[in-house]
């Protein structure tokens, strides 16, 4: 005998009912899941195990200031400070907000005048002649943020920055050759020389201060 007709709406709502329970129950679970347990588990690891990167590889000064990030180039200039390689991040140098390259080949006019041009400025900056220059001095990175620059490049620069400085060359030779970071592994990358933390140390030659520290404190200051 079939069921009566008012019985029939009460089935439809039970089945409806069964059909969203399991999936609110799949929704809370993976929402709690994949929206809270794994962010604060991969937090809480990152900040075990890789304390200064997870804080974004912070440098402070002595007197507890944050003066930079590892990781972003900073647009320094003047005869007293080693250069970064140019940026190609819009108006403002090393915006981390507008990262990005030229995008601009080897066939473009415009790309090859701009590079002679920096190539120009290099040697009259440097009271060079070479016909050589890094390509780094002259070119952006692909970010647009790049904080390093080949040991070449640093090493075209020591004697502008020493006659500066009241220097002498070797010296600060030496500081460029102290602070050379390897290749990872030895075999992924190239040698290559943080800009920054090069200028923090050549500053703690002026001052007589502490160099300056990687910290997991603070915030990375606007560019």
């Amino acid at each position: 005998m079939p069921p009566p007709e008012a019985s029939r709406p009460l089935d439809l709502s039970a089945m409806i009912l069964r059909q969203l329970r399991p999936t609110i129950t799949l929704l809370i679970a993976l929402t709690v899941i994949t929206g809270v347990l794994y962010p604060v588990g991969m937090t809480l690891a990152a900040k075990s195990l890789f304390p200064l990167a997870s804080a974004g590889s912070l440098l402070l000064g002595s007197d507890g200031t944050v003066r930079g990030s590892l990781l972003i180039g900073q647009p320094f200039t003047g005869p007293r400070w080693f250069h970064g390689r140019p940026s190609a991040s819009g108006t403002t140098p090393y915006d981390p907000t507008a990262s990005g390259g030229s995008n601009l080949g080897p066939t473009s006019a415009a790309f090859t005048t701009l590079v002679a041009e920096r190539a120009a400025a290099v040697r009259r900056d440097n009271s060079t002649d070479t016909a050589t220059i890094p390509v780094d001095l002259v070119t952006a990175s692909a970010s647009g943020l790049d904080p390093h620059i080949s040991p070449r490049a640093a090493l075209l620069q020591v004697r502008r920055v020493a006659t500066a400085r009241g220097l002498a060359d070797e010296e600060v030779r030496r500081l460029v050759a102290a602070r050379i970071e390897p290749a990872f592994l030895g075999i992924l990358g190239r040698p290559r020389v943080n800009v920054l933390a090069l200028n923090l140390a050549l500053e703690s030659l002026d001052s007589g201060g502490a160099m300056a520290e990687l910290s997991g404190e603070g915030n990375r200051p606007q560019p």
